[in-house]
């Protein structure tokens, strides 16, 4: 007995879509993981791009990579999935504005993605097309789960009762 295409897409979304969780989960985790050790550093990597005050820079600096972690812990057991992508498709839209400000006004500056950023040294080039891709497609990623929240080995799946 042969199944149709859009049968066979039906069993494979949910795969899919785990797919996509799992990998957003572990960008998060390890962009977080990156950042938490040196939280002043990351406050120098976020006043870097210089849209917000010292003072606030501080502040977004040292809370963002632990909102970082905890949305990669959220996806990784897959605990309200559709509101944790939303959120992480919301901060890769800021990332992503961020880094086009940054690129637009001349700014010589590391984004900070999966590092501690900050002004680039002499003979450093910047990498702003490539971190805009890079973005671009984590947030594809955050779409597809906030179309297709329904993942497999979830715990949104043990709760709804699902398999």
């Amino acid at each position: 007995m042969e199944t149709s295409p859009q049968s066979r897409m039906t069993v494979a979304w949910p795969w899919i879509a785990t797919a996509a969780r799992l990998g957003l989960a572990a960008v998060w985790l390890v962009a977080g993981a990156l950042k938490v050790g040196d939280l002043a550093a990351s406050a120098r990597a976020v006043n870097a791009y210089q849209v917000m005050p010292y003072d606030t820079a501080e502040v977004v600096g040292a809370v963002q990579p632990f909102l970082e972690i905890a949305l990669g812990l959220l996806l990784l057991i897959g605990l309200s999935t559709r509101l944790t992508a939303a959120i992480s498709a919301l901060l890769m839209v800021i990332f992503i504005a961020g880094i086009a400000s940054a690129w637009a006004r001349g700014l010589r500056i590391d984004c900070g993605c999966f590092s501690t950023g900050g002004e680039l040294g002499r003979g450093e080039d910047t990498a702003y097309g490539i971190d805009i891709l890079r973005d671009l497609a984590f947030l594809a990623l955050s779409g597809l789960l906030v179309w297709r929240p329904r993942t497999r080995y979830s715990l949104d799946g043990i709760l709804l009762g699902e398999r």
